[in-house]
């Protein structure tokens, strides 16, 4: 029971020792580098775990990534429940899907702050965006692996369009729209950080265009292991809701 919690701890170990050693050779010439450093990094780590600011911050993202992922799940589960059920339409969206899938969310950075001007509106619009197309996607799939038995039993038994939909297929595909979700999350994620580069006021993203200016170099670097951090318990919760969602069905 041990060997499991003893690899990921010697995994950390080996990536923090392989970060202070390439600190320490690369502050040889740049000497602003030490900077950077793990030691320098976990003290002002330790500093700004007090400081209710930070936490301000992390709340902000957090309430961002919320409201980005509601809205994703609003327009992707229905989208991807039509796409599933209705030939024609995944006929004639299909490519505009795909089109619109493979375009950066951030390049419609600049759009974004020109029709939503500056604030949260263009951030939920760059996270809903990102966060579509995985629960599209996923929700679509999951309806063409319905068994369709139990389609032609909800019409035997004349029920109608939403009662199939509510009572059949959307309970039928929630571990693809959960599977959805994670993949989600993980791309939010990626982009919330210069999303938040937009003009906002706060926000993990905004702290550290903030410690750059004031050229705290130490708290840059301890709020990057706190998005890794807050991405990792993120990733796992929605890994765990899947895998539970499984053992409960």
């Amino acid at each position: 029971m041990a060997i499991p919690l003893i690899l990921p701890l010697l995994g950390l170990a080996l990536a923090a020792a392989l970060w202070a050693v390439a600190t320490l050779l690369l502050a040889a010439d740049t000497p602003i580098l030490a900077n950077f450093a793990p030691l320098e990094a976990l003290r002002a780590l330790s500093g700004l775990a007090i400081d209710p600011l930070m936490w301000s911050h992390i709340g902000v993202s957090l309430q961002r990534v919320a409201i980005g992922l509601v809205v994703a799940l609003a327009i992707g589960v229905p989208l991807g429940i039509l796409t599933g059920v209705s030939r024609a339409f995944a006929h004639t969206t299909t490519p505009v899907f795909q089109f619109l899938r493979m375009i950066s969310p951030l390049s419609w950075m600049p759009i974004a702050v020109m029709v939503l001007g500056v604030g949260d509106a263009p951030v939920y619009f760059l996270l809903a965006f990102a966060a579509v197309w995985p629960i599209l996607l996923n929700t679509a799939a999951g309806v063409a692996q319905l068994d369709r038995n139990w389609l032609l039993l909800a019409r035997s038994l004349s029920a109608t369009r939403s009662e199939t939909i509510f009572r059949v297929v959307l309970p039928g595909i929630v571990a693809h729209i959960l599977s959805g979700v994670r993949l989600a999350i993980g791309i939010i994620w990626i982009i919330l950080v210069p999303a938040e580069m937009l003009g906002v006021s706060a926000g993990l993203g905004y702290f550290i265009l903030d410690a750059r200016d004031r050229l705290a170099y130490p708290d840059l670097m301890a709020a990057i292991l706190i998005i890794g951090a807050l991405g990792f318990a993120l990733d796992y919760a929605a890994r765990w809701l899947y895998q539970h969602w499984l053992h409960k069905r």
